[in-house]
């Protein structure tokens, strides 16, 4: 057998299975490994990424589609097996007529769709999901109730067995419907459920699971926070205000199963790439301060506000920075400055960013924010197709009606290409600095293959501005502002990273004053010892600060309830800390990894790229080598739970 057939084999089977194929990195480790190349000869530029993620996932696959444990040495004689059985399989079929007559019933199954409801156990929510998941059921497709934002039903497995369902009913899933009232709109899960049903979509041909928003009684100016407005951008919708509206929303939805009829009306939530400009202009009564003036006095006490993502210009509840803010806003006015804002999650990096693009716009600069977080899987494929991609995100924003393709040629490097396309098409059409804020770039790191030649394009571009040469005028209209969530754990060339470079912002946690403040804008007059006890949980941590404060504010719960349901699924933190074990769940490694840190009472050390990832997901603090749970509230919930997660 060779190795081509070999791989297509292979990767139909895990096609079948996981509704993906193999990128080309596992393609590039598969057809290695079958020729007997280790890893370094596999991929010298860096063999232990390879090994140690590329490589275990793919053997983890095989072995899930083969039926039998599998390794590196040991895969060829499986799969030889698993071509044998198949054969075997085909050379006793029934007679042709009986074949016919199994496609016959086959495509009649195919006509079963399969709807998954992601609904809130609330009133209307949970009656109208039920109303739905029997109509569906009743029409003959398959219909799946998952609440994502509440508690399980007693009956059900412990939480992972159940999120493990909810994954294999996501990928199975034909219809993703989100039944989305404001409550909803802030629940962090939904957020991740948009995302995978995002990225199952993106990887299969059929482009499914297709998602729809039924809309529970949203009111016209319901803001919804930059990750959903993305996740829903184009996706169909309608609008549910009572019981009169059940009857016709159920019999369109039946149509649409039986006929892949039209449903509703497209969302008209902005692109991606205006997103985060809207929010920049939610209020022109909104100031950034001057960073020459003195610290501002605690704003007055303001309407609880409910924290959902950035926080808006015109916000009483953002905390300044300082001294960031003002190094950021001194910095942007330099000839091609960069600057680099590193954070783990929900620290409020885009919501800094957000205000330093707004003070270059009261400069005159031309400005656009970037998240590489909602690019297609498919951008990342290569070199090139993350460049035009990224071209064409800022024409379109910049309104520059120019064809990618005249300028694209293949006598030149995507490299080249897209610098050239800088300098003939972008730069020269604007008469001002032009400010681009590159948000969530974490995400170019999961691809090693592209990472080195992209950011060292970003390294190049910055020293173009200062060669005072002919082009360097040019240049010196560029300015970056790079956010990411963590320490860049690929290797990139010293001389070429832009990662020791430029004005590197590194923002904290809030201290005891800032969440005094936080307190007085709310209207609590707390003590010393309501602080320390509150952040004796959750530490200064800007989201789940805001979050007690809020639910505390509005007479939801006292300090003393808040404290003790904290780490329990009945805990106003519950969907936050879901969203985390869900995430844990699908990387075994990283759940193995920060079950022997929960567990431990002294710091552990752990292997730098896992250490990284998880404080990429803000779930540990990391002192050199050594690695703690970053705050008791995680030290307590995942300390019970993480033992039901293995590690294949």
């Amino acid at each position: 057998m060779d190795v081509k057939r070999a791989l297509e084999f292979v990767d139909d089977l895990i096609y079948t299975k996981t509704g993906k194929h193999l990128n080309d990195l596992e393609r590039q480790v598969f057809m290695g490994s079958w020729q007997g190349q280790t890893y370094e000869e596999i991929y010298p530029f860096n063999p232990e990424y390879v090994e140690k993620y590329v490589g275990y996932k793919l053997w983890q696959k095989l072995s899930s589609v083969l039926g039998e444990k599998v390794s590196k040495k040991k895969f060829r004689g499986a799969l030889e097996r698993a071509i044998e059985r198949v054969s075997a399989s085909e050379n006793t079929d029934p007679p042709h007529k009986d074949k016919k007559r199994t496609r016959e019933e086959e495509s009649k199954e195919v006509k079963i769709k399969r709807v998954f409801i992601s609904y809130r156990s609330q009133s209307p929510d949970f009656n109208l999901a039920g109303q739905l998941y029997e109509a569906i059921s009743a029409a003959g497709h398959k219909a799946f109730m998952a609440n994502m934002a509440g508690f399980y039903p007693q009956d059900r497995n412990p939480d992972t067995d159940w999120l493990s369902q909810i994954d294999l009913e996501l990928q199975q899933c034909d219809y993703f419907l989100l039944l989305l009232s404001p409550q909803a709109a802030v629940s962090e899960m939904v957020i991740e459920e948009l995302r995978r049903v995002k990225e199952l979509r993106d990887s299969r041909r059929e482009s499914k699971p297709i998602a729809l928003q039924l809309r529970i009684d949203c009111p016209p100016n319901l803001q919804l926070n930059h990750d959903l407005r993305t996740y829903l951008h184009g996706t169909r919708q309608r609008e549910w205000v009572s019981s009169n509206d059940t009857p016709i929303i159920i019999q369109e939805i039946l149509n649409l199963l039986a006929n892949n009829e039209d449903w509703g009306i497209a969302s008209t939530e902005e692109s991606e790439i205006d997103i985060v400009e809207t929010f920049l202009e939610t209020s022109v009564q909104s100031k950034i301060p001057n960073p020459k003036s003195q610290i501002p006095s605690p704003l007055p006490v303001a309407e609880p506000e409910l924290p959902s993502g950035q926080v808006r210009l015109d916000s009483a509840f953002y905390v300044e920075r300082i001294p960031y803010e003002a190094q950021c806003y001194k910095a942007i006015l330099q000839p091609g400055a960069l600057i680099r804002i590193k954070a783990p999650r929900q620290m409020g990096k885009t919501s800094l960013m957000a205000r330093i693009l707004s003070q270059a716009k009261e400069h005159g600069y031309r400005t656009v924010p970037l998240s590489f977080q909602h690019a297609d899987t498919n951008v990342f494929n290569n070199l090139n197709e993350l460049l035009r991609w990224f071209c064409v995100k800022i024409s379109r924003k910049l309104r520059l009606h120019r064809q990618i393709d005249d300028y694209w040629t293949d006598t030149y490097g995507s490299k080249d290409n897209c610098t050239v396309y800088f300098e003939d098409c972008i730069l020269p059409e604007i008469n001002s600095p032009l400010l681009l804020g590159l948000d969530e770039v974490d995400r170019v790191f999961q691809y090693p293959h592209i990472a080195d030649d992209f950011f060292g394009l970003l390294r190049a571009w910055y020293e173009e501005a200062g060669y005072s040469d002919s082009d360097s005028a040019l240049w010196e209209k560029l300015r970056l502002v790079v956010v990411h969530s963590t320490e860049v754990y690929i290797p990139l060339n010293v001389n070429q990273s832009p990662f020791n470079v430029g004005l590197p912002i590194e923002l904290s946690e809030f201290n005891q004053q800032q969440v005094k403040d936080l307190a007085m804008r709310h209207g609590l007059n707390w003590q010393a010892n309501h602080i320390e006890r509150l952040m004796s949980i959750v530490g200064g941590h800007p989201y789940l600060v805001r979050l007690a404060l809020y639910h505390i504010a509005q007479q939801q719960l006292t300090l003393d309830e808040l404290i003790e349901s904290a780490p329990t699924e009945a805990g106003i933190y519950g969907d936050h800390l879901r969203r985390h074990l869900w995430n844990l769940q699908e990387h075994p490694d990283l759940a193995s990894a920060f079950s022997k840190v929960v567990t431990s009472s002294i710091s552990v050390d752990l292997e730098s790229v896992l250490a990284f990832k998880l404080h990429s997901l803000g779930l540990v603090q990391l002192h050199g080598n050594e690695v703690k749970p970053r705050f008791e509230l995680y030290r307590q919930y995942f300390g019970e739970r993480l033992y039901q997660i293995k590690a294949i």
